[in-house]
């Protein structure tokens, strides 16, 4: 494939690989950090912007942070969370391109249809 370099990893490695997608494959955690991808914001911030309560936010932040995609700091009673993997953003296009493309051209196919 053009563009792909194919990696040597180990069985630890690829664990290493499944968690993180294990760690993506929650809509709630991909809200999260579709939110974050304009910077950082506070729990509050988020709640409000994902809609979310917020300890389901907060454990969904956790997870995030445990698995090495997000960052925290302190700044008096709050915490300020933001993405700190950069890949991150590459994997979201590449994968939100993917299937944005395919729900344009299935729609454009139901459209030639139902003109049909």
């Amino acid at each position: 494939m053009p563009g792909y370099t194919k990696r040597k990893l180990s069985g630890a490695a690829l664990e290493k690989v499944s968690e993180r997608f294990k760690a993506l494959s929650e809509p709630m955690r991909l809200r999260l950090i579709y939110a974050l991808m304009d910077g950082e914001k506070t729990v509050s911030e988020l709640v409000r912007e994902t809609g979310a309560v917020q300890a389901n936010v907060s454990k969904h932040l956790s997870v995030l942070l445990d698995a090495g995609v997000l960052g925290r700091r302190k700044q008096g009673t709050s915490a300020y969370y933001r993405i700190i993997d950069e890949s991150i953003f590459e994997l979201c296009d590449l994968a939100c391109g993917s299937i944005y493309d395919r729900l344009v051209a299935e729609l454009d196919q139901f459209d030639a249809t139902t003109r049909s």
